[in-house]
Parts: C-alpha cells; sequence; structure tokens
C-alpha cells in the first residue's frame, strides 16, 4: 500500500496538551492521512516517504485545535440586542423573534458562527439548537450541512422546548413542540446524521433546552432516548439565580437535585453554565463525571455570575469552554474564552491561583474534547490522535515580546491563524478560511439578519 500523504510542521513551539502537559520550544508535528504520527523535540525524523507538504513553523505555536463546548449558532443573526438584560429578561425579548427562523436564515447563522469560530482556530464544535417554529423547514440539516461546508467537527445538540408560555415557560407556544414530535425528531435526526466513528465529522446529542422551558417528562424521556441510542445528553443548568428559585418553585428542589431525579447526570451528559452550584452540586458532578461547560462571557453579559471553575476542577468535574449563543457573546469565537476564563476566575476567592494560562488552554481543548465524549482521538496533540491542530503566528506585534508563548496565546490579544488543520485537511490558511468565502458568508447573515427583524416587526 502507498505511504499516506504527510505534512510536516517542524521549528515551531508545540504544546501538546497531554496527561503531562508537555511542550517543545522548538519542535515538530508529523501528519500522516487524517492522524498525527509523531510530534517531539527538533526537527521531524529524516526519510519520510510522501511528504506532500512542509510547513517552517519558526515563530510559531502548535496547539491542539480548539474545541467549543456550547454555542447557539442561530443566534448569529440576532446579535447586539437585549444588551442590559438577565438572562430571563433577554429571554423574553428575544424569543418572540427566534420562533420566526427558518431554514435559511438558520443555515446562515451556523455559517457565520463557524467561520467565525473556524478563523479563530476552533476545529470541533457543539451547536445547541432548541428552537423549531412550526413550517420553519429542515433546521438540524441546515446546520449539518454549514460544519460540512466549513469542514469543522460539529456535535449537534438536538434541542427541544415543550414548556410554552401556557404551560407556565418562556418561550411562545408557537415556539414549541409537543412532548412526542420533540422525542420522534430528535431520534430522527439521530438516525440521519450521528456517525458513532472515532474520525466523524458530526455527532448527535439529545438535548431538551432547560428546566424552564422542557417537562419533566420531556426531560426523563430525552434521557432514556440517549441511552438507547448511545449519545451524550446536554442541556442548560444551573445558570442564573432565577433559575434556582424556579426550579424550588416548581419541582421542590434545586436543579442539580432535579436533573438527577430526571437521570440527567452521568458522564454521558454536560451541562452548559453551572455558575450557581453549591459544593454538594459540584461533589454530583464530580461523583458522576456529569461535564460542564464554562461561559465566561455570556455569563458577564447576562450578569448571571461568576462559576467555581477552580473548586470544580479540585473536585474532578470535567470543564471545557463555550462561546454560547452570539446574541449574548457577540464576538462569537473561543480565544475570547480562554482569556475570559483565566481572568474572571481571578476575581473570586481563589484569586491569582484561580486558573493560569496552561490551565485554561487545557479547558479549551483537552477539557472541551472530554466534555464532549471525544478525548481519546482529539484535544491534544499525540501519535494517533486525529489531526486536529492550529498553527498560531506569535511574532507579531501583538506578541512578539512575550517570551512564553502558551502566555502569549492566552493573555494576549487574538493571535493570527496561519494553518488550521481538522483530520490533516487544512481549513484555515494565513488567516483565510479556504472551504468557504467569508465575505459572502457575511453578506449573507447580514441579509438574513435583516429579514428575520422585518418579519419579527411585523412587515
Amino acid at each position: 500500500m502507498a505511504a499516506p500523504r504527510r505534512t510536516v510542521i517542524e521549528n515551531c513551539a508545540v504544546a501538546t496538551v497531554d496527561a503531562h502537559d508537555t511542550e517543545y520550544a522548538d519542535g515538530h508535528v508529523v501528519v500522516a492521512g487524517n492522524r498525527i504520527e509523531s510530534v517531539g523535540p527538533g526537527r521531524a525524523p529524516e526519510g519520510l516517504e510522501n511528504v506532500t507538504r512542509r510547513v517552517d513553523g519558526s515563530g510559531h505555536l502548535v496547539t491542539p485545535g480548539l474545541v467549543n463546548t456550547h454555542h447557539h449558532f442561530y443566534q448569529w443573526i440576532t446579535r447586539g440586542l437585549a444588551t442590559d438584560h438577565n438572562l430571563f429578561d433577554w429571554l423574553v425579548a428575544l424569543y418572540p423573534t427566534w420562533a420566526r427562523i427558518d431554514e435559511e436564515m438558520v443555515h446562515a447563522a451556523a455559517q457565520g458562527s463557524l467561520a467565525m469560530m473556524a478563523r479563530g482556530g476552533v476545529t470541533l464544535a457543539a451547536d445547541h439548537h432548541y428552537v423549531f417554529p412550526r413550517g420553519s423547514g429542515d433546521l438540524s440539516g441546515a446546520i449539518v450541512r454549514a460544519a460540512r461546508e466549513t469542514g469543522v467537527r460539529l456535535t449537534l445538540a438536538r434541542g427541544s422546548m415543550d414548556r410554552g408560555e401556557s404551560d407556565g415557560g418562556l418561550p411562545p407556544d408557537f415556539a414549541v413542540e409537543s412532548l412526542d414530535a420533540a422525542l420522534a425528531a430528535t431520534e430522527a435526526t439521530i438516525d440521519e446524521h450521528h456517525d458513532p466513528s472515532s474520525d466523524a465529522m458530526t455527532q448527535i446529542a439529545v438535548a431538551p433546552c432547560s428546566p424552564f422551558s422542557v417537562s419533566t417528562e420531556l426531560m426523563r424521556q430525552g434521557a432514556e432516548l440517549a441511552r438507547r441510542k448511545g449519545v451524550r445528553l446536554h442541556t442548560h443548568g444551573s445558570e442564573t439565580v432565577e433559575e434556582e428559585k424556579f426550579c424550588h418553585e416548581l419541582f421542590g428542589m434545586g436543579p442539580t437535585d432535579y436533573f438527577e431525579s430526571t437521570g440527567w447526570l452521568g458522564e454521558d451528559v454536560w451541562m452548559a453554565h453551572c455558575v450557581h452550584m453549591n459544593d454538594s452540586d459540584i461533589d454530583a458532578f464530580a461523583r458522576t463525571r456529569t461535564g460542564v461547560a464554562h461561559c465566561p462571557s455570556s455569563n458577564a453579559r447576562l450578569a448571571a455570575g461568576i462559576a467555581r471553575v477552580p473548586d470544580m476542577l479540585a473536585a474532578g468535574v470535567p470543564v471545557g469552554l463555550g462561546v454560547d449563543g452570539t446574541a449574548s457573546n457577540e464576538s462569537g469565537e473561543l480565544h475570547t474564552e480562554l482569556r475570559n476564563a483565566l481572568l474572571v476566575n481571578r476575581l473570586g476567592p481563589h484569586r491569582e491561583k484561580a486558573l493560569n494560562a496552561r490551565r485554561a488552554l487545557r479547558l479549551g481543548t483537552h477539557g472541551g474534547a472530554t466534555v464532549l465524549g471525544r478525548a481519546a482521538d482529539t484535544g491534544s496533540l499525540e501519535p494517533g490522535k486525529l489531526a486536529d491542530l492550529v498553527l498560531w503566528k506569535m511574532d507579531t506585534l501583538a506578541h512578539a515580546s512575550i517570551a512564553d508563548p502558551v502566555a502569549a496565546l492566552v493573555l494576549g490579544a487574538a493571535a493570527p491563524v496561519t494553518l488550521s488543520l481538522v483530520g490533516g485537511e487544512p481549513v484555515v490558511e494565513n488567516g483565510r478560511l479556504l472551504n468557504v468565502d467569508e465575505d459572502a458568508v457575511a453578506r449573507s447573515t447580514r441579509t438574513q439578519a435583516r429579514r428575520l427583524a422585518r418579519i419579527a416587526a411585523g412587515d
């Protein structure tokens, strides 16, 4: 058999984010086919066959691709609205607009979200999509198609809501599904799009939206569906003090106890936010290996609070980073979350000991891959793992005077991406997307944002 095509990257700093946080001040990475073949100090081994590309990484840092564990792609076309609201008021303000999205809008918004993340070093992203207005078309298919076009790995968390305003929920009644319809559509999405293989580009999770927009029966049956189909589970949890109060009033218990009572704690589950967690909650997550998507920028934007990330990590809770929807994090890229995870958590009780630059990078790479159930194949630079990696340019004005490249990447301005590979295939080169025209995507998102605004206004 012919030798696989090889890409050799050398003369660069390497942060592997492996179990030992191995780093090389001057090292190399060899990619063979869609997997990493070798990582180490100095130049690549001599005599490699079928080397189709050599990259001189002088002045660069190579890391695993960034992993975004929580997003709402559709919100790309409703950015900049309700900017001074808390979560519940923000949802009430925006649900009437979101309830009018359709397939064309969702495809454009997903392209915009994915393009921004990919250009900033994301190679695997989770989208929690839970708004399925009647007659809106194939929204899940639109999201999967956009990810395929961009070249980024996708975990589509097929969300659902069945508790509308008339049942005490926040979303308008016409924006929710029935229990049976939500479960049937979720199962159909799994059957059509989920790839369980180790090199999958698309995987599906079962993801009822939140305790205040979903019935207890949808939570219970959603968990049963996910485990019957062998996929992961995702929802929002413990995001605000209002949610805590809501759960106590409606269920007679806090969010974590409610989740446990409905089968929603376990190593196949990850929750978004988890801002308001007491010691008992953290212990429950650690005991069950339930994961957390930490979204510091969105939590700050919506005045939700500071999640106890250092305490979660100390207890053994798996934690990754999330952009969250761009209606509450308008930048839409993950570097902001690396930086803000470190800075925001240092405002908490642990102060300067809360996180450091390398722990932040781990959250955004290996931590995220763990939360999404993909750490066996991505999230670190190790032989045999998928070649999902990013080469960051660190010798420009923004970073050149910082001796430590990892500190420069995390604490400095967003670094330019010279090369991003997903499964060994280039997705970004010299800061530009290769698979989609980002200028065309920008025009499309602007057009669809204006169209949605007109429809929501009744024009």
